[in-house]
């Protein structure tokens, strides 16, 4: 997810996006740790995405 995507979305979409994407990211670490997944750079991606969002979120309840 792109940064000015993020921009766009309210405070609720954000939080909403950021549950769903925690989750996904446990499940992912959980397959990698079980057996090495194909493309583990989608685990530093979604860390990252994960971090802009709390960012985001963290900017707009000011």
């Amino acid at each position: 997810m792109k940064q000015a995507d993020i921009k766009n979305l309210s405070a609720g979409d954000i939080q909403v996006k950021l549950d769903e994407l925690k989750a996904q990211y446990s499940k992912l670490k959980l397959a990698h740790k079980i057996s090495p997944i194909e493309n583990p750079i989608q685990i530093r991606d979604l860390r990252r995405t994960i971090a802009r969002l709390n960012t985001e979120l963290t900017t707009k309840q000011q």
